[in-house]
């Protein structure tokens, strides 16, 4: 492989596993503190245009979050929110999650449209997790491994 092709393939490879390793690391830490100490809501899961799910497999949640009317202290109301958890969606929807069914989820109180589902409605979150963050050791190590051949040439 000539030393041009490999720095700018080693460079890529480990600035791509950098990038999605401090994703994978920032998405994780956001999760576990929204689940944490975020606010506990039942959710409804909303039917939309697409019917087979096949454009985003993460549900359209829809929910009631309370906000604050003034400073603090003050009255509370609440507002609807509409969004779609963050965190793993799988390639097909899964069978609980159809259009009108419950489900548990937190979101960040500050910032409603921040939700996640709830620990017991998710699968194997920490299989992806894993998945993803190998994915970005693995190009990180291959993109370290091309640079360092380039400077020992």
């Amino acid at each position: 492989m000539e030393p041009t092709t490999a720095t700018v393939g080693g460079a890529v490879l480990a600035l791509f596993g950098g990038a999605l390793l401090l994703w994978c690391a920032a998405e994780v830490r956001l999760r576990h503190r929204l689940r944490r100490r975020g606010v506990p809501a039942v959710a409804t899961v909303v039917a939309e245009i697409d019917a087979h799910g096949e454009l985003d497999s993460a549900p359209l949640l829809s929910f009631s979050a309370l906000a604050a009317v003034g400073g603090p202290g003050a009255a509370r109301c609440s507002e609807a929110v509409i969004t779609r958890p963050r965190g793993h969606t799988p390639l097909r929807r899964p069978p609980g999650l159809v259009p009108g069914a419950s489900v548990r989820v937190a979101y960040d109180p500050r910032r409603p449209n921040r939700v996640v589902l709830a620990v017991a409605e998710t699968g194997r979150v920490a299989l992806t997790d894993l998945l993803w963050a190998a994915l970005g050791a693995g190009c990180l190590a291959a993109g370290a491994v091309l640079l360092a051949a380039v400077a020992t040439r």
